[in-house]
């Protein structure tokens, strides 16, 4: 069987080279359409673990609560008198809520806020605007941080709302270059913080960061929430400012009345469950609960990163398999090329067959032969295909900066097609050449 299978090899390489531009032709069809298919996977493939990257950046198990300006509907107030009088009050978004939750809420496995102001750092003559952070010790176990040097933030440090501050990678790198921050002091605003750890560089892209609506956290401080409010300030409590601020507007009813003073205390909380199944769940649960401690006050929305991920993932599941279906067309038309070309072929060479035939070849030799000469085209236009493939992805990744993965089982598959379509659409050909007869054969011109 080896030595029938090595004859036909010869016999077709031998008529592949006496027409190599007709040859090469044929199988330019199955280059581009394994190339296409090839990087069509991989670019869905780079899709797919840029999707993962996310879920990792947000938390597959978390639930996310931003505090927004309060939602409001129904008929236009005749003054602005009714509507002081009928708008309800809010305490706003507050560390109690996130205690209710943690305690009230089944499969809530952690809770942690944060609470940013944007202030100025200052060491050693340096000087730069960043973000001020106030969070609790879970904060960096949910956000996946890994701390680079010094530890976490401790017990004694909420207790007693002592100064301390893990800084970002960033902020290391501009305030403490060559030397060790931990120990060491950085000035925020007016309040001088001892760093106690440092956090490991996170790679951002910018796409990231604007798709995601996240910050770049190698340039933020991060403090305990309690010091936070205490050294900074607290939006949650009715300040002198405040009463003077509603003394005036009621004295001076044509004042306009200034309605969109952050009164959160939060900017923002992060929410862990114990399993991402309970997440929609516990997000409608922490709705209702917030509603009800807020007067049913609606001035937060709640997001679910899952399911916004999952509804990413499937449109761009869509679109790759609707890609990869117009790229693999290209093959199609390279097999139905092949058959055409190969059927051409057998006309050509019906006195070649006629001679075989004649010295003793079974219409099985002949089948054989011209179905070894098209799967030699399409394996070698494989070949190059998956070459081309794998320089075509390069080549989108750098110049559309769109993330592409080739993996060994796009190219067995774009491969294997191809495989199948030289057996596939080089069968009716050889069929038709074996079914000539001998005599037939010998006296076509």
């Amino acid at each position: 069987m080896y030595q029938i299978f090595s004859y036909n090899l010869d016999i077709a390489i031998e008529a592949i080279k006496r027409n190599k531009l007709r040859s090469f032709l044929t199988s330019l069809g199955i280059i581009f359409g394994v190339a296409s298919v090839i990087a069509m996977l991989a670019i869905g493939t780079g899709a797919q673990q840029e999707i993962l990257s996310n879920m990792q950046l947000l938390g597959t198990n978390n639930v996310i609560i931003q505090p927004v300006a309060e939602q409001s509907e129904g008929e236009v107030e005749d003054s602005e008198e009714e509507f002081l009088n009928q708008r309800r009050f809010s305490p706003g978004f507050t560390l109690e809520d996130l205690y209710s939750i943690q305690t009230q809420i089944p499969h809530v496995q952690a809770v942690t806020p944060e609470i940013i102001y944007d202030t100025q750092f200052i060491r050693a003559g340096q000087m730069r605007s960043g973000k001020l952070v106030g969070v609790n010790d879970r904060y960096f176990d949910i956000n996946n941080f890994e701390i680079h040097s010094g530890t976490n933030f401790t017990t004694l440090h909420f207790e007693e709302s002592i100064p301390a501050a893990i800084i970002g990678h960033g902020v290391r790198t501009r305030f403490f270059p060559g030397e060790d921050p931990i120990g060491k002091k950085i000035k925020a605003g007016n309040v001088w913080f001892t760093v106690v750890g440092v956090l490991q560089e996170r790679q951002l892209t910018s796409s990231q960061i604007e798709n995601l609506g996240i910050r770049d956290y190698n340039q933020d401080v991060f403090a305990p929430a309690e010091s936070v409010l205490l050294r900074y300030g607290n939006r949650a409590l009715v300040t002198n400012r405040d009463v003077q601020a509603a003394q005036a507007a009621e004295n001076n009813p044509n004042a306009e009345v200034q309605r969109d003073r952050n009164y959160h205390q939060l900017n923002r909380a992060i929410v862990q469950v114990t399993d991402n199944s309970y997440s929609v769940t516990i997000a409608e649960i922490i709705s209702r609960m917030l509603e009800r401690r807020h007067n049913q006050v609606v001035d937060f929305e709640i997001i679910v990163p899952e399911l916004l991920l999952q509804q990413e993932q499937q449109t761009r599941r869509i679109f790759n398999i609707v890609l990869a279906s117009i790229a693999s067309i290209s093959l199609l038309v390279g097999g139905i090329g092949i058959m055409n070309i190969m059927l051409a072929s057998v006309v050509e060479r019906y006195r070649e067959i006629g001679v075989r035939r004649a010295v003793g070849a079974k219409r099985q030799d002949i089948q054989l032969q011209f179905l070894t000469e098209a799967l030699v085209i399409c394996v070698a236009g494989g070949f190059l295909g998956v070459v081309v493939g794998i320089g075509f992805s390069y080549i989108v990744e750098v110049s559309a900066g769109i993330v592409s993965i080739v993996t060994i089982g796009s190219i067995l598959i774009s491969f294997g097609v191809a495989t199948l379509i030289g057996v596939v659409f080089g069968y009716f050909p050889a069929k038709r050449a074996a079914e000539q007869e001998p005599v037939t054969a010998l006296r076509h011109e």
